[in-house]
Formats: C-alpha cells, sequence, structure tokens
C-alpha cells in the first residue's frame, strides 16, 4: 500500500518508515468516514492508550528514583490525559492529516481536544503494531521529552497549586465561577473567574470548562507571583 502525499510527509517527519502503511492510514482515519474497506483508528486508540501508559510510567519511574506512588500517579496522570496527547498532536501537525467525514470537518474536527488526544494514541498503537515497543516507546520519549523533565510541575496542577496557596495562607479553597458560554454547540467557549476569599481574581476563556479553570488559575498565580505574598501571607 502506498501512503498518499501528506501522510508520507508526515511519516517523514516523524522519522518513521512504516512496514505496514496501512496502520498508519487507519491510526489516522476517523469512525465519521470509515467504512468495511477503511476502518477507523478506535481500536487503535484502545492498544495506544496503553502503550503510553506503559511508556511514561516507566520513564517516570526511572527519572525521579526517590518519588513515592503518591507523587508520581498525579504526573503520570497529567502526562497521559487526553488534552495532554492533543497537544502533543498538535504539535506534530497530526490534526491537518486525518481522514475526517465532511460533517465533523465542517466542524472543526481537525482542532477538537478528544479527536485528536484519540489520533495521537491510534498513532503510537500504528507504530507499536509495525515496529515493536521499544520504537513506540522511543517515539513517546522523544515527543513527551519537555513534558517529562518538567513532571513535577506538570503533575502539581495550578488549581492544585493555588489550592494549596491559599490553603497555606488559611483561606478557604479557591472559588470556580462560569460567567458564560459563547459560540457554537461544536466549538464552544467558556469563561470562568477564579476567586479567592481575600477578593483577587481572575478569568480565562477555553474551549472546555476544566481548560478554562485551570488557565485562570494560572492567571491569578502568575498574579500573586509577581505581588509578592497577600496579607497575612
Amino acid at each position: 500500500m502506498k501512503l498518499s502525499a501528506d501522510l508520507a510527509a508526515f511519516a517523514d517527519r516523524l522519522g518513521i518508515r512504516f512496514a505496514r502503511p496501512e496502520l498508519l492510514v487507519r491510526a489516522t482515519t476517523h469512525a465519521s468516514i470509515a467504512s468495511a474497506q477503511r476502518p477507523d483508528n478506535q481500536r487503535l486508540e484502545f492498544l495506544g492508550d496503553r502503550v503510553l501508559g506503559l511508556s511514561i510510567a516507566e520513564a517516570l519511574f526511572a527519572a525521579d528514583t526517590k518519588a513515592s506512588e503518591g507523587q508520581m500517579a498525579p504526573r503520570f496522570n497529567a502526562l497521559v490525559r487526553k488534552e495532554t496527547c492533543a497537544e502533543v498532536a498538535r504539535e506534530i501537525g497530526l490534526g491537518e492529516v486525518l481522514r475526517l467525514g465532511r460533517s465533523e470537518m465542517l466542524s472543526g474536527g481537525r482542532r477538537k481536544e478528544a479527536l485528536l488526544g484519540d489520533a495521537m494514541e491510534a498513532l503510537i498503537a500504528a507504530v507499536y503494531l509495525d515496529q515493536g515497543f521499544d520504537a513506540a516507546r522511543a517515539l513517546v520519549l522523544r515527543l513527551w521529552q519537555s513534558r517529562i523533565a518538567r513532571a513535577e510541575s506538570v503533575g502539581r496542577d495550578a488549581k492544585t497549586a493555588l489550592q494549596e496557596w491559599a490553603q497555606a495562607r488559611a483561606m478557604p479553597p479557591p472559588s470556580y465561577e462560569e460567567q458564560g458560554r459563547t459560540g457554537p454547540d461544536h466549538a464552544p467557549v467558556f469563561t470562568v473567574t477564579v476567586r479567592l476569599a481575600s477578593g483577587e481574581a481572575e478569568s480565562a476563556q477555553a474551549g472546555t470548562k476544566r481548560a478554562a479553570e485551570q488557565q485562570a488559575a494560572q492567571a491569578l498565580l502568575a498574579r500573586l507571583q509577581a505581588d509578592g505574598p497577600l496579607p497575612g501571607g
């Protein structure tokens, strides 16, 4: 099987030569355009999730020999969650080569977090089935390298860090309030405000409520760090 020009260029950018090119085709085929002759990437996604998990767990285990299970678990969860997979997919241009049905294309499918995350996991599975675990792990380590290097801070997300900041100053946990939602159903934009009991607040917008909360918390943390500790801190 010969790859299309865009898929061949994509594989070249990744530095991977597929012995079974049909695996890459399947990894980039969404259910919205799948057929009996052209299966979608859902089964590959299932497998890739497990390959990714083992690769990341092994990397974290080796990176910090003194970390406890309780310390490694949140780092692991942050590195393998769908949002992180989608971020990596965007960095390598995976969305640009996805095969989507017309309705999915019109609804912005190439930018959807869940769709990109699933495709990233499917790509990992395709490499695993084509070249074995070592090759798949090498791909994961290369693409996740910077995130693994800062795993301690990645695992401690902005909401957690802000809550710990407040608790250290005998404050109640920050409150999050959804201020509004705009845009079409397939591409909503959420506006969320985070507020401390002392009155400091920041707002942020994102495509998911969870992401908006994280970004608002990060913005408030950045301001607090710039301003110095609050009274009583």
